[in-house]
């Protein structure tokens, strides 16, 4: 492969897209079907927000069903991907000298799974997670994921998986609901400063505000985005396959690196 690996970040939502067929899983399948074939995959989830830096190193991770009150047929997903012992082993040498843990417990939380069921759904490329430290700010997560590139070079897909816009606080259930106004603000501002390759504002995102404040009230769906934000070379594309706010408050913006149409 003369090009390296593209990277995207995914806009998961609810998990019951896991399950369903709309705009925003068909745009996740033609995202699989443009992809080059990975080795492997590294994914940044929203769901494994915790102190201090581990990856899974197990060679069989399992499926966590990390959410409830959804019906029985989600809770019998399973997402049976290979894990990747050495990849992981890889992912500690270029993090170092952080202290990042070799985990033998979490496996795949649905911010992972619930995406890749649509990208590869046969669960046939091996699949690694990389916890997000909730003790951290956000330039320090970018920077710590810019020492990831070299893994596009090796056929490694880098995810992140969250949402732009994520406030459960104030979300309205009802299909077809009206976005708020906050949200689609702060969901413009960042889709222009992806375009633009702004990363400072992204990575500043506080500074944009109350829309930023009402968006983001807590950072965990937020930073995966830095860490494909991060990958993005000088001069290289970024596309949006797929954009919009659901429930009022969950914003599916999905947006890659790298990817050339097919």
């Amino acid at each position: 492969m003369t090009s390296p690996m593209p990277a995207v970040f995914f806009g998961h939502g609810s998990p019951m897209n896991t399950l369903e067929r709309n705009r925003y899983t068909d745009a996740w399948r033609e995202i699989g079907a443009t992809l080059p074939r990975p080795r492997a995959i590294l994914a940044v989830s929203a769901h494994w927000y915790v102190r201090g830096t581990a990856v899974t190193a197990m060679p069989k991770p399992r499926t966590i069903h990390d959410f409830g009150g959804f019906p029985r047929e989600l809770f019998e997903v399973q997402y049976p991907a290979a894990g990747d012992p050495a990849l992981a082993e890889q992912v500690r040498a270029l993090l170092a000298p952080l202290d990042t843990q070799l985990d033998q417990a979490w496996g795949l939380d649905h911010g992972t799974w619930s995406v890749l069921a649509h990208v590869f759904p046969g669960a046939d490329v091996p699949v690694v997670q990389l916890s997000i430290d909730a003790t951290r700010p956000p330039h320090w997560h970018y920077e710590l994921a810019q020492k990831l590139a070299p893994l596009r070079a090796e056929e490694i897909l880098i995810i992140g998986s969250g949402n732009v816009v994520h406030n459960l606080g104030v979300m309205q259930w009802s299909e077809g609901a009206p976005p708020y106004d906050w949200a689609v603000r702060f969901n413009h501002d960042v889709r222009a400063a992806l375009t633009a390759g702004d990363h400072d504002t992204l990575i500043d995102y506080a500074a944009l505000g109350e829309p930023a404040r009402l968006s983001v009230p807590t950072p965990e769906h937020y930073l995966p985005l830095l860490y494909i934000l991060a990958q993005q070379r000088a001069g290289e594309a970024l596309s949006i396959p797929v954009d919009g706010i659901e429930y009022g408050s969950v914003g599916m913006l999905t947006f890659a690196v790298g990817l050339t149409a097919r």
